[in-house]
């Protein structure tokens, strides 16, 4: 069994000390990368560590060797510990590394344990939505004035899709998830819109148009994390690695050329959070002009 081999090298790797007690193991792409396996035997490997106790999920550092006082250690399964510990998978792995058979093995469960509170993973997918969602909510005493609201409720969400990249991943805006911590967000943001002065049709149009551009810009925050894990590389890295397929792109393009020239001589950093800040301000600064507000 490919898997089986995967975990005998970690776990050799954690016996040898290789691997200390907090730091990172591989993760599911990488693993895959360099064994060349699919991502779910990859991910079965590491399942099968985490039943073990040998390593545990950390948010926004991925898959690390669990301490010797935390290994072996068993809580009570509840609907709650499963959507948390879905939640750390899908923070340090991705949501396509989340199965039931990974949620059950890294809470140390029977295989089919967790069907016993959640029906499957699409349900699971919905609990790990609503509870993100829930993580932050608004004051009760708004700001006043409906852009100083909505700036609140956009940066508001920007700091859950930050905490949890997936979370943008989950469905188009066109078809919105029901959920209860959802419409929280929505009646926040709906609330700063109608102060606009519009009709019912426009108010649902232009709550569309705010929410898409966060998700819109949040949508590159897992694929980021994707590309590293897959290349091994950071973004600067990948730039570099890039410059010699450039030259034919920006031929005969002037702008192009001079853009990526002076960016060169000067230096830049495509950071999303600015360029979130910078889309949110023009898109309030057209609302403002387009209604007289």
């Amino acid at each position: 069994m490919k898997y089986a081999v995967i975990a005998d090298e970690l776990r050799g790797r954690i016996a040898r000390g290789e691997l200390p007690p907090g730091a990172r193991v591989p993760s599911t792409r990488r693993l895959a990368a360099d064994h060349g396996v699919a991502m779910a035997t990859a991910a079965k490997a590491l399942a099968v560590l985490s039943q073990e106790g040998l390593v545990r999920a950390e948010p926004r550092s991925g898959t690390v060797v669990a301490s010797r006082e935390r290994r072996g250690s068993q809580q009570r399964l509840t609907r709650d510990r499963i959507v948390r510990t879905a939640i750390e998978i899908a923070d340090a792995e991705g949501l396509a590394a989340l199965s039931m058979r990974g949620v059950a093995a890294r809470l140390g469960a029977a295989t089919m344990a967790p069907y016993k509170y959640v029906g499957g993973k699409d349900e699971l997918v919905l609990l790990m939505a609503d509870a993100a969602y829930g993580e932050r909510g608004y004051p009760e005493n708004p700001p006043p004035g409906w852009r100083d609201r909505l700036t609140l409720g956009g940066r508001t969400l920007w700091s859950l899709y930050r905490r949890h990249p997936w979370l943008a991943q989950l469905a188009p805006v066109t078809r919105p998830l029901p959920l209860r911590n959802l419409g929280l967000h929505a009646e926040w943001a709906l609330a700063a819109l109608s102060e606009l002065g519009v009709d019912a049709a426009t108010l649902c149009d232009l709550h569309v148009l705010f929410f898409s551009y966060i998700q819109g810009i949040a949508i590159h925050l897992e694929r980021e994390q994707h590309a590293l894990a897959a290349s091994g590389l950071s973004e600067e890295q990948w730039m570099d690695k890039q410059a010699p397929a450039m030259a034919p792109m920006v031929s005969g393009r002037p702008v192009f050329a001079r853009m990526l020239r002076e960016l060169g001589e000067t230096g830049y950093d495509l950071v999303l959070d600015d360029i979130f800040e910078s889309g949110m301000r023009a898109l309030l600064d057209g609302l403002a002009l387009r209604f007289g507000r």
